[in-house]
Formats: structure tokens, C-alpha cells, sequence
């Protein structure tokens, strides 16, 4: 089997990029793009040797045109999946139609609990037992596409945002190489909004609870 290729949008230091690049995965990364050109992340790219690509989105009139020019460079790489790892802005309708079943996200909660930002925050305001994360497919509903795995994350009693986030990205770091994995190998199937493994179709894919 070829290793399909992958390109990557970050918008940071893209650590969930570097636990996929350094899992030994059967991918290729064939680019790493970001819209902020200082991204830590694309510093890391060039380090291992990967086409890294800067598109500032701020010499953009609109989100469309951006968009439109993102997709474009995306597609010279000929990706079979794109990862969003950390990337920071809402993708148009158009861009999300064009890679729709090869566009995964991560997000830091067990979804569809707090969708959008500040996911740590309200989950201790909440109250809530258990948190977590969440890999999933992009669709046009915001934080709302086929969940592919989650891990768990239980709360403590002393928890800050910043002690929350750092145990989950723990996780993050273990289920987004998993879910890629499992792309790449040919077992993720979307049957009417779910996702299961080919070689498991009743499986709920949930990481054992974080520490």
C-alpha cells in the first residue's frame, strides 16, 4: 500500500503536526501551510525537510479570496487528506464542499459538547466530570462533523484552563496519529453521519480516560 499524501494547516506551533509527523505513519507530507508566516510550526516543517508554505491571509480582501487560494494551493500537492492541526480560522462553505471526506480536525472537547473556543474554560464552569477531545470530519456545520474517535479527560478538582488543556492535549497527541492511521489504511467509512471502522462496524472508537 502507498502512503497517501497529507497536507497540513496550522496556524501556531502545530504540536498536534509534530505528533503526526513523528509517528511513523503511512503518509507522505507533502506540504505544511499556514495563513500567519512567524507560525512555529512551519519552522519545525522546514527542520524535517517539508515543503513549507506561508499564505498570509491578511493580504486577502475577504475570506472567499483566501479561500479560493488556499484550496488552489492544496490541490498543486495532490493530497488524499488534508489535517487542520490548530488552524485558526473558519473555512468557507466552498472550501469545506471542495475537500468534504478528506478534511479532518481536531477540537478540544468531547463534541458536540462546547463547539468554538474557550472549550476548557466552560467546561470547568460547567461543572462537568469529564472532558476531553475529539477528532472529526469537516463539514459546513461548525464542529459538528462525523466524530472519527474521542479521548476522555477527567476533571480535577483543582483544575485551571491551563491544567485542563495541557492533559488533553496530552490526548490530542495520541488520538489525531490514530485517526490518520486509520485513514490512510482505508478503514474509515461514513454511513449516514457516523463513522466506523471497516473492520469493526459496530466500534464507537474511544481512547481509555486520560490521566
Amino acid at each position: 500500500m502507498r502512503p497517501i499524501r497529507v497536507v497540513v494547516l496550522l496556524s501556531g506551533r502545530g504540536s498536534n503536526f509534530q505528533a503526526i509527523a513523528e509517528a511513523r505513519l503511512p503518509i507522505e507530507i507533502a506540504a505544511v501551510i499556514s495563513n500567519r508566516p512567524n507560525a512555529a510550526g512551519l519552522d519545525y516543517a522546514r527542520a524535517r525537510g517539508l515543503t513549507a508554505i506561508a499564505l498570509d491571509h491578511t493580504a486577502y480582501p475577504d475570506r472567499a479570496a483566501f479561500d479560493a487560494l488556499l484550496a488552489e494551493e492544496i490541490e498543486r500537492h495532490r493530497p488524499d487528506l488534508v489535517v487542520l492541526a490548530g488552524y485558526m480560522r473558519i473555512l468557507s462553505p466552498t472550501f469545506i464542499a471542495r475537500f468534504e471526506g478528506r478534511l479532518l480536525n481536531i477540537h478540544p472537547s468531547l463534541l458536540p459538547m462546547f463547539p468554538g473556543l474557550k472549550t476548557h474554560e466552560r467546561a470547568l464552569a460547567e461543572g462537568i466530570k469529564i472532558h476531553g477531545c475529539t477528532v472529526h470530519f469537516v463539514t459546513a456545520d461548525l464542529d459538528h462533523g462525523p466524530i472519527v474517535i474521542q479521548a476522555a479527560v477527567p476533571l480535577r478538582a483543582d483544575d485551571t484552563p491551563d491544567t485542563l488543556a495541557a492533559r488533553v492535549l496530552q490526548q490530542e497527541h495520541r488520538i489525531y496519529p490514530q485517526a490518520v492511521r486509520w485513514f490512510a489504511e482505508g478503514k474509515l467509512e461514513i454511513n449516514h453521519g457516523r463513522v466506523n471502522l471497516k473492520d469493526d462496524p459496530a466500534s464507537q472508537s474511544v481512547f481509555p480516560t486520560g490521566a
